[in-house]
């Protein structure tokens, strides 16, 4: 049996004078030693994109981080910040994905911006600006640190109780985790529940209610130095695990025919 097929959404970037589809090293080193599949890069194409085509390949989804965010208009505000770097082309790649794997059971991992299309696909909202939410803290990093501090641990966050994330971490004893976003969840979707709270209540990690497969979203950035860390690694696990029962459940595959 072949490694299990994870589709990882690219963001887009220009390099040089050349519009590019991109996706940094640790995401797709995390998919392949962490939950030991084999990635492989979706281009931002937006409405071009052949969902069909993709889903037919897809034993898991995992939506990666980036520097840009979900456009407000996708929940009904106004832009809070114009100046902050938007990607319309992933935005209208990556709902549509969230979605029609939610339907089919396909597994799907999705690390902060992920974490916060996940939310605004299925209806929820946004703070666009954390730090400037009464009661609420920073979850900045700070760039002129070095990326090992700014990856480093920031807060606590801890797993509710009898949740899916519980169940992987085995129990709820807080974990400290790294925090570099400025958004984040306001109101709930619906579809989600949610899996690990802040100290100052910001809601860090979730589920999906009624999947027929794995789904889960984290706020913070398990993937990075993923082989030090025994909590990234068990959700990156049983991510992979669940890409695994998903591809041996695919008929074409059981009986011998790869599409």
């Amino acid at each position: 049996m072949r490694r299990p097929i994870v589709i990882v959404p690219a963001c887009t970037r220009q390099i040089g004078e050349h519009p590019a589809h991109t996706v940094q090293d640790k995401y797709l080193a995390a998919v392949v030693t962490g939950a030991r599949c084999m990635p492989l890069v979706l281009p931002a194409l937006g409405v071009q994109t052949d969902l069909e085509a993709v889903l037919a390949t897809a034993d898991g989804i995992m939506l990666t981080g980036s520097a840009s965010n979900v456009h407000a208009d996708l929940y009904g505000q106004p832009l809070h910040n114009p100046v902050l770097p938007l990607d319309a082309a992933r935005d209208s790649t990556t709902l549509p994905l969230i979605r029609a794997a939610i339907r089919r059971g396909i597994p799907l991992f999705a690390v902060c911006r992920g974490f916060q299309e996940l939310n605004v696909a299925l209806g929820g909202t946004l703070h666009q600006a954390v730090q400037e939410v009464p009661g609420k803290m920073d979850h900045r990093e700070n760039y002129e640190d070095p990326l090992d501090k700014q990856y480093g641990p920031a807060h606590p966050v801890t797993p509710t109780e009898s949740g899916k994330l519980s169940i992987i971490l085995g129990g709820t004893a807080p974990i400290m985790v790294n925090s570099l976003h400025s958004q984040g969840v306001d109101r709930l979707a619906d579809g989600l529940m949610a899996e690990a709270l802040a100290d100052d209540g910001l809601i860090e990690a979730v589920s999906a209610r009624d999947a027929l497969g794995f789904t889960m979203g984290v706020q913070w950035h398990p993937e990075w130095d993923l082989a030090t860390n025994p909590d990234s690694m068990k959700l990156f696990r049983a991510f992979g695990n669940a890409c695994c029962s998903h591809q041996a459940h695919r008929p074409e595959l059981r009986h011998g025919r790869v599409p």
